[in-house]
């Protein structure tokens, strides 16, 4: 009897610590209002045999306002002003542009600088992995770009982000270092064209 007791109680902390996890996303959105962290980024292939990685640094200030520097292997800027959404190829000095609501709207990047969680999404705990607790959103417009969403935290730091977008191509973004609550230039999240670049608008 007593072992069938430890053994409900270990489940009913598994389920707790779990949900914690779901708690642990609301929380970040609703008092985390600026982040910066270098991260590396991991995208697998459908069938999961073909992977690229590529690194950089991350910074947002809510709302609606973040910036994706890619330095390696190749250059790239991704920077979204509240307004519109800035893309820039430093190899082809090239730059695109797309109002914020088209380019984003229930995307990794809304869900991590936005403020609408439970509006856009659909959330669930996961089973805790690789040392980290897990959320799963899911968003509610089933005609997006993107499945599912995971946030992984270690404690109540932002640690990894896995993507899985309607084709099965999976990202799996992981951070180093998140500072939450730090001060962040305004002149961060404001794009300007280079000299002689082109400009694609959306």
């Amino acid at each position: 009897m007593k072992k069938h007791i430890a053994a409900s109680l270990l489940m009913f902390a598994a389920v707790a610590a779990h949900a914690d996890s779901v708690d642990t996303l609301r929380e970040f959105v609703r008092d985390v209002k600026t982040g910066q962290a270098d991260f590396t980024q991991t995208v697998t292939s459908p069938d999961g045999l073909k992977k690229k990685t590529s690194s950089g640094r991350f910074e947002f200030s809510r709302p609606n306002r973040f910036r994706f520097n890619y330095l390696k292997p190749f250059e790239q800027l991704i920077v979204a002003d509240g307004q519109k959404v800035w893309i820039y190829d430093a190899d082809l000095n090239q730059a695109s542009s797309r109002q914020f609501g088209q380019a984003l709207g229930s995307t990794p990047a809304a869900l991590l600088a936005g403020g609408s969680l439970d509006k856009e999404f659909d959330l669930a705990p996961l089973p805790a992995k690789d040392g980290l607790d897990w959320a799963e959103a899911k968003p509610k417009a089933k005609d997006g770009a993107f499945k599912s969403v995971k946030i992984g935290f270690r404690g109540k730091t932002l640690a990894s982000v896995e993507v899985v977008d309607a084709f099965g191509q999976r990202s799996l973004l992981q951070f180093n270092q998140f500072a939450g609550n730090v001060p962040i230039s305004a002149d961060a999240f404001v794009f300007k064209l280079p000299q002689g670049a082109d400009l694609i608008e959306q």
